[in-house]
Protein backbone atom coordinates (compact mmCIF):
# COMPACT_ATOMS: atom_id res chain seq x y z
CA UNK A 1 0.00 0.00 0.00
CA UNK A 2 1.18 3.75 -0.79
CA UNK A 3 1.50 6.17 1.77
CA UNK A 4 -0.94 8.47 1.05
CA UNK A 5 0.85 10.84 2.67
CA UNK A 6 2.75 11.10 -0.49
CA UNK A 7 0.36 11.01 -3.25
CA UNK A 8 -0.87 14.65 -3.79
CA UNK A 9 3.01 15.31 -4.27
CA UNK A 10 3.51 12.53 -6.56
CA UNK A 11 0.21 13.28 -8.84
CA UNK A 12 1.21 16.73 -9.30
CA UNK A 13 4.88 15.89 -10.10
CA UNK A 14 3.43 13.08 -12.37
CA UNK A 15 1.31 15.87 -14.01
CA UNK A 16 3.81 17.91 -14.71
CA UNK A 17 6.37 16.04 -16.39
CA UNK A 18 3.38 14.18 -18.48
CA UNK A 19 2.10 18.03 -19.71
CA UNK A 20 6.00 19.20 -20.01
CA UNK A 21 6.52 18.91 -23.84
CA UNK A 22 8.55 16.14 -24.55
CA UNK A 23 9.11 12.71 -26.98
CA UNK A 24 5.90 11.28 -26.59
CA UNK A 25 3.55 13.56 -26.92
CA UNK A 26 5.35 15.56 -29.88
CA UNK A 27 5.35 11.62 -31.44
CA UNK A 28 1.06 11.95 -30.80
CA UNK A 29 0.47 15.46 -31.85
CA UNK A 30 2.39 14.40 -35.26
CA UNK A 31 0.50 11.49 -35.77
CA UNK A 32 -2.77 13.26 -35.09
CA UNK A 33 -1.98 16.09 -37.14
CA UNK A 34 -0.91 13.72 -39.88
CA UNK A 35 -3.75 11.17 -39.79
CA UNK A 36 -6.48 12.46 -37.42
CA UNK A 37 -8.11 12.23 -34.01
CA UNK A 38 -8.43 8.46 -34.43
CA UNK A 39 -4.87 8.02 -35.09
CA UNK A 40 -4.02 10.35 -32.38
CA UNK A 41 -5.80 8.58 -29.83
CA UNK A 42 -4.50 5.26 -30.71
CA UNK A 43 -0.89 6.33 -30.35
CA UNK A 44 -2.04 7.82 -26.85
CA UNK A 45 -3.65 4.14 -26.36
CA UNK A 46 -0.17 2.59 -27.60
CA UNK A 47 2.18 5.16 -25.74
CA UNK A 48 0.09 3.41 -22.48
CA UNK A 49 1.01 -0.13 -23.59
CA UNK A 50 4.45 0.64 -23.87
CA UNK A 51 4.64 2.69 -20.17
CA UNK A 52 3.07 -0.92 -19.10
CA UNK A 53 5.82 -2.45 -19.82
CA UNK A 54 8.21 -0.10 -18.03
CA UNK A 55 6.42 0.34 -14.85
CA UNK A 56 6.63 -3.74 -15.00
CA UNK A 57 10.39 -3.17 -15.49
CA UNK A 58 11.20 -0.46 -13.22
CA UNK A 59 9.42 -2.73 -10.08
CA UNK A 60 11.23 -5.59 -10.79
CA UNK A 61 14.49 -3.81 -11.31
CA UNK A 62 14.79 -4.33 -15.08
CA UNK A 63 15.61 -0.71 -15.38
CA UNK A 64 17.93 -0.40 -12.99
CA UNK A 65 20.33 -3.28 -14.32
CA UNK A 66 19.53 -1.61 -18.12
CA UNK A 67 20.92 1.65 -17.14
CA UNK A 68 24.28 0.09 -15.41
CA UNK A 69 24.88 -1.67 -19.22
CA UNK A 70 25.69 0.91 -21.59
CA UNK A 71 26.29 -1.10 -24.76
CA UNK A 72 22.73 -2.28 -24.03
CA UNK A 73 20.95 1.38 -23.31
CA UNK A 74 23.01 2.57 -26.64
CA UNK A 75 21.68 -0.18 -28.81
CA UNK A 76 18.03 0.92 -27.25
CA UNK A 77 19.16 4.50 -28.48
CA UNK A 78 19.95 3.77 -32.17
CA UNK A 79 17.19 1.83 -32.50
CA UNK A 80 14.79 3.94 -31.50
CA UNK A 81 16.95 6.83 -33.65
CA UNK A 82 16.50 4.60 -36.71
CA UNK A 83 12.97 3.91 -36.40
CA UNK A 84 11.55 7.77 -35.70
CA UNK A 85 14.06 8.34 -38.68
CA UNK A 86 12.44 5.80 -40.91
CA UNK A 87 9.19 7.46 -40.36
CA UNK A 88 10.28 10.95 -40.74
CA UNK A 89 11.93 9.48 -44.54
CA UNK A 90 8.68 8.24 -44.95
CA UNK A 91 6.29 11.16 -44.43
CA UNK A 92 8.27 13.35 -46.14
CA UNK A 93 8.94 11.09 -49.04
CA UNK A 94 4.65 11.50 -49.27
CA UNK A 95 4.92 15.08 -49.39
CA UNK A 96 7.46 15.19 -51.92
CA UNK A 97 6.24 12.66 -54.43
CA UNK A 98 2.50 14.57 -53.60
CA UNK A 99 1.26 11.45 -52.16
CA UNK A 100 -2.18 11.49 -50.15
CA UNK A 101 -1.72 10.30 -46.60
CA UNK A 102 -2.30 6.41 -46.56
CA UNK A 103 -4.76 5.14 -43.85
CA UNK A 104 -3.01 2.49 -41.64
CA UNK A 105 -4.43 -0.48 -39.75
CA UNK A 106 -5.22 0.74 -36.26
CA UNK A 107 -3.25 -2.52 -34.97
CA UNK A 108 -0.44 -0.86 -37.11
CA UNK A 109 -0.60 2.73 -35.42
CA UNK A 110 -0.95 1.37 -32.25
CA UNK A 111 2.66 -0.71 -33.02
CA UNK A 112 3.95 2.11 -33.90
CA UNK A 113 3.20 3.81 -30.36
CA UNK A 114 4.28 1.22 -28.77
CA UNK A 115 7.45 0.83 -30.72
CA UNK A 116 8.51 4.17 -30.10
CA UNK A 117 7.74 4.40 -26.59
CA UNK A 118 9.33 1.44 -25.92
CA UNK A 119 12.84 2.27 -27.33
CA UNK A 120 13.34 5.51 -25.34
CA UNK A 121 15.65 5.28 -23.50
CA UNK A 122 14.52 8.35 -21.28
CA UNK A 123 11.01 6.89 -20.03
CA UNK A 124 13.39 3.56 -18.61
CA UNK A 125 15.64 5.65 -16.86
CA UNK A 126 12.93 7.76 -15.83
CA UNK A 127 10.27 5.38 -13.62
CA UNK A 128 13.87 4.11 -12.49
CA UNK A 129 14.69 7.15 -10.83
CA UNK A 130 11.04 8.61 -10.04
CA UNK A 131 9.36 5.88 -9.01
CA UNK A 132 11.76 5.06 -5.98
CA UNK A 133 11.20 8.64 -4.46
CA UNK A 134 7.83 8.02 -3.34
CA UNK A 135 8.86 4.32 -1.53
CA UNK A 136 8.25 4.76 1.72
CA UNK A 137 9.31 1.97 4.30
CA UNK A 138 6.29 0.08 6.60
CA UNK A 139 4.06 0.57 3.37
CA UNK A 140 4.44 -3.27 2.17
CA UNK A 141 6.99 -4.17 -0.75
CA UNK A 142 8.71 -1.47 -2.66
CA UNK A 143 7.59 -3.53 -6.06
CA UNK A 144 3.99 -3.31 -5.13
CA UNK A 145 4.83 0.40 -4.00
CA UNK A 146 6.22 1.23 -7.29
CA UNK A 147 3.62 -1.17 -9.25
CA UNK A 148 0.98 1.31 -7.49
CA UNK A 149 2.65 4.21 -8.50
CA UNK A 150 3.36 3.47 -11.71
CA UNK A 151 -0.16 2.30 -12.24
CA UNK A 152 -1.21 6.10 -11.47
CA UNK A 153 1.45 7.44 -13.79
CA UNK A 154 0.65 5.54 -16.58
CA UNK A 155 -3.36 6.34 -15.72
CA UNK A 156 -2.61 10.38 -15.60
CA UNK A 157 -0.24 9.89 -18.40
CA UNK A 158 -2.86 8.43 -21.09
CA UNK A 159 -5.66 10.70 -20.01
CA UNK A 160 -3.52 13.96 -21.46
CA UNK A 161 -2.15 11.93 -24.36
CA UNK A 162 -5.53 10.66 -25.28
CA UNK A 163 -6.30 14.97 -25.00
CA UNK A 164 -3.32 15.78 -27.06
CA UNK A 165 -4.51 13.50 -29.97
CA UNK A 166 -7.91 14.63 -29.56
CA UNK A 167 -7.00 18.45 -29.88
CA UNK A 168 -4.49 18.30 -32.38
CA UNK A 169 -6.96 15.71 -34.62
CA UNK A 170 -9.66 17.84 -34.54
CA UNK A 171 -7.53 21.33 -35.27
CA UNK A 172 -5.50 19.10 -38.38
CA UNK A 173 -8.91 18.46 -39.59
CA UNK A 174 -10.07 21.82 -39.54
CA UNK A 175 -7.27 22.91 -41.64
CA UNK A 176 -7.32 19.09 -43.54
CA UNK A 177 -10.13 21.01 -46.37
CA UNK A 178 -6.82 23.01 -47.67
CA UNK A 179 -4.11 20.68 -49.93
CA UNK A 180 -1.34 23.75 -48.74
CA UNK A 181 -2.96 22.58 -45.26
CA UNK A 182 -2.67 19.16 -45.00
CA UNK A 183 0.61 19.36 -46.92
CA UNK A 184 2.23 21.52 -44.61
CA UNK A 185 0.88 19.75 -41.67
CA UNK A 186 2.76 16.34 -42.96
CA UNK A 187 5.91 18.58 -43.38
CA UNK A 188 5.46 19.04 -39.72
CA UNK A 189 4.84 15.71 -38.94
CA UNK A 190 7.73 14.40 -41.22
CA UNK A 191 10.51 17.60 -39.13
CA UNK A 192 9.10 16.28 -35.64
CA UNK A 193 9.56 12.46 -36.36
CA UNK A 194 13.24 13.74 -37.55
CA UNK A 195 14.04 15.76 -34.61
CA UNK A 196 13.28 13.58 -32.27
CA UNK A 197 15.43 10.84 -34.09
CA UNK A 198 18.16 13.70 -33.99
CA UNK A 199 17.79 14.13 -30.17
CA UNK A 200 18.34 10.16 -29.46
CA UNK A 201 21.09 10.20 -31.56
CA UNK A 202 23.30 13.39 -29.92
CA UNK A 203 22.13 11.98 -26.42
CA UNK A 204 23.98 8.56 -27.69
CA UNK A 205 26.93 10.76 -29.18
CA UNK A 206 27.41 12.28 -25.81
Amino acid sequence: MVDPSVLPGFITAAVLVTVAPGPDNAYIAAVAAERGTRAGVLSALGMGVGMVVHVAAASFGLAVLLASAPAALTVVRLGGAAYLGWLAFTTLRSVRSGAGTTEAPDRQVVGRAVLTNLTNPKVILFFAAFLPQFVREGHGPAGWQLMTLGGIFLVLALVIDVVVGVVVGRLAGTAGGSGRAATALRVVAGLTFATLSGLLVLETVR
